[in-house]
């Protein structure tokens, strides 16, 4: 039967959030997009690289969780 409740991830015996794996994974698609951006100078023209950070990391966050892992 199949669950499709939230169930928390177990590595040994040490049990994880299933937002876990969706937050390592958007920092990181993040960093790269904000290397690319800064590769390209495109981060220039913007006010606050910062929040613009955050708001990708947000839009990653979102798109990993509704696409690929749905906790």
């Amino acid at each position: 039967m199949l669950n499709n409740y939230p169930h928390e991830l177990s590595i040994d015996d040490v049990y994880f959030s299933p937002i876990l794996p969706v937050v390592l994974l958007s920092f990181l698609a993040a960093v790269i997009t904000v290397l690319i951006l800064n590769k390209l100078k495109v981060s220039r023209y913007f006010y606050a690289p910062s929040y613009v950070f955050i708001a990708v990391m947000a839009l990653y966050m979102v798109l990993i969780d509704h696409f690929w892992i749905k906790f």
